[in-house]
């Protein structure tokens, strides 16, 4: 009896300071893309496994969940290998002819591994079926159509991001939710469009697929003109440079992968979290346990020492093991919360 086949690695077996060095290394350009779609997959779990064998073989990185309703993927893929990974994933029906949103700046750097998940949701938003109909969504509207309604005066301009990618990178008089997720995000934008039904509404996201969940919940709600930017800031930067149109979007770009955005005009309009000075670079703190997600002017950074406080300062010079012992801390903090927060 010859022996079975050994079963395929489904998920990256190597730690990050090996994948970062294969990635430095590697001698040929990457793509930086995003792309999402509302379908129906009776298996995702299934669709999962195979896609990460197809793109695992292709030296593809990314950030991929799929969920009952669809996909949703950020992803860097080998240029060599591009048109055979386009061509595979067309032969999905679920995924044929899916738009691309190509990265506006790309130094091939924005991925290191490729994780693909299955979840609930492709956008946690917190809605049931009951508070919107994805098939009744808004208008779509290409650059130009866009700034003609921004131009007109008479339009509501929403940003359906979190507040700390406003905060880099924004439309000119857009709404800016300060919210810190999406699912926090929905209501509150609700809230500020009530007794406006009758208005334009004009949504905007990174790529779209927040705007699509949020057109729904809107005209579930009443509003009778609402559009989304169609494929997002990013393919409106796109878009306006190919026809030369004027951009009415300032800032950065903020973009969920290494790079952590990139300039749509070279306006800076955020500032230090740390001593105000003009600067819309986003970083984690260099303090494991804390990772905070703030924005650090370059002086800062090296004053710092990349951490957010002198406290997480201090915490870097600790002994490995005294830092160890303090992210375990807070891990079991972090879990204890969530716990209470779910018990009935």
């Amino acid at each position: 009896m010859s022996p079975k086949a050994p079963k395929p690695v489904l998920y990256n077996k190597y730690d990050r300071e090996t994948l970062m060095k294969r990635l430095a290394d590697e001698p040929f350009a990457r793509r930086t893309l995003s792309f999402y779609r509302y379908v129906v997959l009776p298996d995702p779990q299934s669709v999962r496994d195979q896609l990460f064998l197809q793109w695992d073989a292709l030296g593809c990185f990314g950030r991929i969940y799929l969920a009952e309703e669809g996909i949703n993927a950020q992803m860097s893929v080998p240029e060599h290998h591009w048109d055979q990974f386009v061509a595979e994933l067309y032969t999905w029906e679920a995924f044929r002819q899916v738009p691309f949103k190509l990265a506006v700046e790309d130094d091939g750097k924005s991925f290191f591994k490729l994780t693909v998940k299955v979840r609930v949701q492709i956008v946690a938003d917190g809605l049931t079926l009951d508070d919107y109909d994805v098939t009744n969504v808004g208008h779509h509207l290409n650059a130009q159509e866009w700034n003609t309604l921004m131009d007109s005066g008479e339009a509501i301009v929403v940003d359906m991001r979190n507040y700390y990618e406003s905060e880099i990178g924004h439309f000119d008089g857009a709404l800016l939710p300060q919210a810190e997720t999406f699912r926090e995000e929905l209501p509150e934008v609700l809230h500020m469009l009530i007794g406006q039904e009758e208005k334009p509404v004009l949504l905007y996201c990174t790529g779209g697929i927040r705007c699509e969940k949020t057109s729904a919940y809107l005209k579930h709600h009443g509003f009778q003109n609402v559009n989304q930017l169609h494929g997002g800031i990013i393919d409106y930067a796109r878009q306006i440079e190919e026809a030369q149109l004027p951009n009415k979007f300032r800032g950065k770009n903020f973009v969920f992968d290494a790079r952590l955005g990139e300039h749509i005009s070279s306006d800076v309009i955020a500032h230090c979290h740390q001593c105000s000075a003009p600067a819309d670079a986003h970083v984690n703190c260099a303090n494991k346990a804390c990772n905070l997600l703030f924005i650090q002017c370059d002086a800062c950074q090296t004053t710092h020492e990349h951490t957010c406080s002198p406290e997480c300062q201090a915490i870097i010079h600790l002994p490995e093991e005294e830092q160890a012992n303090i992210r375990r801390e807070r891990a079991a903090q972090t879990r204890a919360k969530r716990y209470h927060r779910a018990k009935p």
